[in-house]
């Protein structure tokens, strides 16, 4: 199974919104913006789909399992978790604003 990938933000400043929507679009990929509240968290769960994730303000923690490798997000950064993998995530103090998208890695098959 592919492992989980965290990517840090290499540039000074963060990214805009328009930035990160564009990044997604320019992949294929149709992302989502949601956010939490500190201290709000997700149980452990998968999806059938490959996850692409960046945080855009704030910062967000995810914990796979069953090995309990934690990936601090700050924004810009950006996480990539293959289908099947079980995480949990905790948002940090700021609350945190993510956007997200399905990636599917099967041919022809497309992100709900």
């Amino acid at each position: 199974m592919p492992d989980v990938t965290l990517t840090r933000w290499s540039e000074e400043r963060p990214p805009s919104r328009d930035r990160l929507t564009l990044i997604f679009r320019q992949a294929g990929l149709t992302p989502r913006w949601w956010s939490n509240k500190r201290g709000e968290s997700y149980a452990g769960h998968a999806h059938e789909y490959h996850k692409v994730l960046f945080c855009a303000q704030g910062s967000i923690r995810f914990v796979t399992q069953p090995r309990g490798k934690a990936f601090d997000l700050r924004p810009g950064d950006r996480l990539d978790i293959p289908a099947g993998v079980t995480h949990t995530a905790i948002v940090g103090d700021d609350g945190a604003v993510c956007l997200e998208a399905a990636r599917y890695d099967q041919p022809g098959r497309k992100p709900l």
